[in-house]
């Protein structure tokens, strides 16, 4: 299976935005999913992941970012408010343990 992430843009400073990540095959049997973010010259981060219907987040985007999964649609989400400058960075999706392959991700930016 492969993740292709895609909606971003750029958005102003306590906007909304939600994020795809389509899977080219199931994801039903893929116990765990994730979101994870790079900014640039930074490592690569875990914002949150999602098993069945209950996620967990990094601290920093508790309360502002929300996962869920449609397997139906072999698709993953992550609906972002209240955006802060911190959060802009290349957002990707991966299973845990994570593929090896990492899609190319999808952009956000913060700015007025």
């Amino acid at each position: 299976v492969k993740f292709v992430e895609f909606g971003g843009r750029t958005v102003p400073p306590g906007g909304s935005l939600r994020l795809s990540c389509a899977a080219s095959g199931s994801i039903s049997d893929i116990h765990i999913l994730a979101w994870y973010r790079q900014a640039p010259g930074k490592k690569r981060e875990w914002v949150g992941s999602v098993t069945g219907d209950v996620a967990t987040y990094r601290d920093s985007v508790k309360g502002r970012f929300t996962i869920t999964r449609d397997n139906a649609w072999n698709t993953v989400y992550l609906q972002m408010d209240s955006l802060m400058s911190e959060d802009a960075a290349t957002y990707y999706c991966n299973k845990i343990p994570n593929y090896s392959y990492w899609g190319e991700g999808t952009q956000v930016t913060v700015s007025p």
